[in-house]
């Protein structure tokens, strides 16, 4: 009788381990399956938020050269070279945008009679945000930051820095309603509320008022009472307006106009920036361009001379800048 008690213990002992064990392992069946639909909804996840966003750019080496021997007309041998890139990450979902682009240049020409001089030298960050209140219209904020790399000199004198890196740097700031095309060819960004600062990161430049700042005072023996001001604040309204488009086949178009008036300092003198670029691909890796940039800002001193009774004077005033670039190279796109 004990032993058959016993018996029966033992298989009912074994009967709840084994239904135990069977339990155990459904349940962590169904923890797998569990632990798959949540990779797969954190996969779903990263796809989804990889969908709205379009990322690319372009990286190019562009080369100049010229040449001459026994050349009657006369002429200075040459040699360029510019680096370029330009990327950009732009953001779309729903009534929500938000455009990023960097664009980064530099370049360095060497003749016959002087060392490498910069031709080239620009940064430039882009940021966007946009929620759209129609199909073309939208409401904007946009930042924008330019400075350059390395230093430039008052050439031929090469002793004399003029600006670096953050010497000069620009900020600009503004909130409005920007217009675009359905092709998104062409853009129109208009700001009533502006803020623009002017930052040169150089107590010498400063002092000297460079790039519009308020210069350094002084007292009528020449001693120094304020240094010059770091920064420039500016507070007025901005339009800018874009066009890029393939005007022929592999011949694309870019130009750019930006417009800003300070309300609270001689808001009649407009400060103008516009640039413009070609690019004509050869073939897959070889592109001709030409870029040109022009700028006007009555408050940058640029260096001017006069001439009054057969003498030369020197002196600063606003001017007319213009730059122009032209080259050939190799360039990737992705």
């Amino acid at each position: 009788m004990k032993k058959s008690l016993l018996i029966g213990l033992l298989l009912i002992a074994a009967n709840s381990f084994a239904q135990t064990d069977t339990i155990q392992k459904k349940m962590d069946s169904v923890q797998v399956k569990i632990d798959k639909l949540e990779d797969t909804k954190d996969s779903l996840k990263a796809a989804d938020t990889v969908r709205y966003w379009k990322k690319g750019g372009l990286v190019g080496l562009n080369f100049s050269q010229a040449s001459f021997t026994n050349w009657a007309a006369g002429g200075v041998n040459s040699v360029s070279l510019t680096a370029l890139t330009d990327l950009f990450a732009n953001y779309k979902k729903g009534k929500n945008s938000w455009e990023n682009t960097l664009v980064m240049a530099y370049g360095l020409i060497q003749s016959d009679h002087s060392a490498p001089r910069k031709n080239e030298d620009k940064i430039e960050l882009t940021s966007t945000y946009g929620r759209f209140a129609d199909k073309h219209w939208s409401y904007t904020v946009m930042l924008n930051a330019k400075t350059q790399f390395d230093n430039s000199y008052n050439y031929p004198d090469d002793s004399t820095v003029v600006s670096h890196f953050l010497a000069p740097a620009y900020a600009l700031f503004s909130l409005g309603m920007e217009y675009k095309t359905t092709d998104k060819s062409f853009s129109f960004l208009v700001s009533p509320l502006t803020g623009k600062f002017t930052i040169v990161n150089d107590r010498r430049l400063a002092d000297a008022g460079a790039f519009g700042v308020d210069p350094a005072t002084y007292d009528a023996s020449g001693g120094l009472i304020t240094h010059g001001s770091i920064v420039r604040y500016e507070f007025g309204g901005f339009i800018k307006l874009m066009y890029k488009k393939e005007i022929m086949k592999n011949v694309l178009l870019a130009t750019k106009v930006e417009l800003f008036s300070n309300y609270l300092d001689r808001p009649q003198n407009i400060d103008v920036n516009w640039e413009f670029q070609l690019d004509m691909k050869i073939n897959r890796f070889l592109v001709a361009s030409i870029s040109t940039q022009m700028i006007y800002d009555h408050d940058i001193p640029v260096p001017v001379e006069r001439t009054i009774n057969n003498i030369v004077v020197p002196g600063v005033g606003p001017r007319l800048q213009f730059k122009e670039v032209l080259g050939i190279g190799i360039a990737y796109k992705f």
